[in-house]
Order: structure tokens, then C-alpha cells, then sequence
């Protein structure tokens, strides 16, 4: 399943004013890391990035949104690609007192990536919060960022965030990334994170401690090891 910018231009703006006549939020976010760090992963090569991002929150709970973020990892791998575009959508609601359900689908999309295997990959995701506490699953219905034969690959994670003193946020998370196929043992692996967090009005800033298992022979590019423990710093504005 592919995206051409132009595709996902054109998919916006004709959900958007439709949207817009029910009053629904529209935000727009903008942010830059000393990492970019996907599912423990450095997608920068250990290398900072920029970021940004839109989100509408349609009546009834659905919502649509889209987002994207310079990379090195693409063109590390002999590809021809510098940015990640994602677009998603999908449900969210209360489906029991305190129980939160979020259901729907996300599409990574890395334009001309000319891999071998193509590194765009989409994924349907269901996850349940209660009170602090979330778990997701994450499971993908092609091949999982350029990894052949690796569709029906998973990713199972579970975050939380607990307010430690005056508006400072804490959250830990863990989260196991299964990949299907010949690369199957060496691409799997687990990650896991504690980031703190305050938001100062339109601003946030963040660090965040991350660490991986991966296999340091299979994510190693350009004598990076792209999985290595470390803290990412980060600042987002949300207008």
C-alpha cells in the first residue's frame, strides 16, 4: 500500500473542510530531538532531527493526522530517501467507565525509497488505556520497514505516565518489536524508555533515557550502533 505526497496533499484537504464543519480541533505541532528514536531505533544514525505534525479530531471520536520527520537511515542502507511521511487514522473512545479504546491504521511512507524490499509499511493498531496505564499492539499487514517477507510482523508495547510534582510528567515504557521472515531473530528485539516531561504553555520540553537489546551486528550501520542506550532531548510546540 503506497502514498505519493501529492495523494496524501489531496486526501487532507478534502477531509478537512468536511470535518471542519463540525467544530472539531484542528493542531499542528513542530519539534526537534538530539535523536530520532522510533521504537528504540535510531531512524538518524544517533543524529538530530526536525519534526512536525497535524492532528484533527473529527465528532464521534474519529480522527485523522499526519506526520513527518527527517532520517538518515533510508540512504544508510543504499536507498534513497530523507524523510518519513506517516499518515493515520482511526477511533477513540470510552468503551467502559475508565477504559479507553483507540483503534486504527497507520501508513509509513518513505518517498523514492528505491530499497529492495520497499520500507513503506502499514500497520493496524488497537491499544486499551486505564486510568495512567496503556497497551498497545501494533501489527502490519505488509513487509515491515524494508525486512523481506516480514509481513504479519508485531509490535506489543506498554506505557504509562504518572505526574511526579507540579506538571512534571513521568513515563516509563517497554515495548517488544517481533519481525517475521529470513530476519526474523537478529531484527527482533525489545526496547524500553523512562522520559520526563513539562509542558510550558505552547512548549515542551523533554529527556528521555532509551535503551534496546538489538542485535548489535544486525543494527549497526556506518559504525553506529543504532540501538545503543542513550538520552534523547527534545522540544515540541503545539499550536
Amino acid at each position: 500500500m503506497k502514498f505519493s505526497p501529492s495523494l496524501i496533499a489531496l486526501a487532507l484537504t478534502t477531509a478537512l473542510p468536511a470535518f471542519a464543519q463540525e467544530a472539531s480541533p484542528l493542531t499542528f505541532n513542530a519539534s526537534v530531538v538530539s535523536d530520532y528514536r522510533y521504537r528504540g531505533i535510531s531512524q538518524t544514525r544517533l543524529k538530530p532531527a526536525v519534526q512536525g505534525g497535524l492532528d484533527y479530531a473529527a465528532p464521534g471520536g474519529f480522527y485523522i493526522g499526519a506526520w513527518a520527520s527527517s532520517i538518515k537511515w533510508i540512504k544508510d542502507v543504499g536507498g534513497d530517501s530523507e524523510v518519513e511521511i506517516d499518515v493515520y487514522g482511526g477511533w477513540k473512545g470510552e468503551v467502559a467507565p475508565g477504559l479507553t479504546l483507540d483503534v486504527g491504521g497507520l501508513q509509513y511512507y518513505y518517498p523514492s525509497n528505491k530499497l529492495a524490499v520497499s520500507a513503506n509499511t502499514f500497520e493496524l493498531y488497537g491499544a486499551l488505556s486505564f486510568g495512567p496505564v496503556t497497551v498497545k499492539y501494533s501489527h502490519a499487514l505488509t513487509d515491515t520497514f524494508g525486512n523481506p517477507d516480514s509481513k504479519s510482523s508485531g509490535y506489543l508495547d506498554v506505557s504509562a505516565s504518572f505526574e511526579v510534582a507540579d506538571g512534571w510528567m513521568l513515563a516509563p515504557h517497554v515495548g517488544h518489536q517481533k519481525i517475521k521472515g529470513p530476519v526474523g531473530g537478529p531484527a527482533t528485539y525489545t526496547d524500553y524508555s523512562l522520559t520526563l516531561s513539562k509542558s510550558f504553555g505552547a512548549l515542551t520540553p523533554s529527556l528521555a533515557v532509551i535503551g534496546t537489546d538489538a542485535d548489535k551486528g544486525f543494527y549497526t550501520v556506518k559504525d553506529k550502533f543504532l540501538g545503543k542506550s542513550g538520552v534523547v532531548v527534545g522540544l515540541k510546540y503545539a499550536f
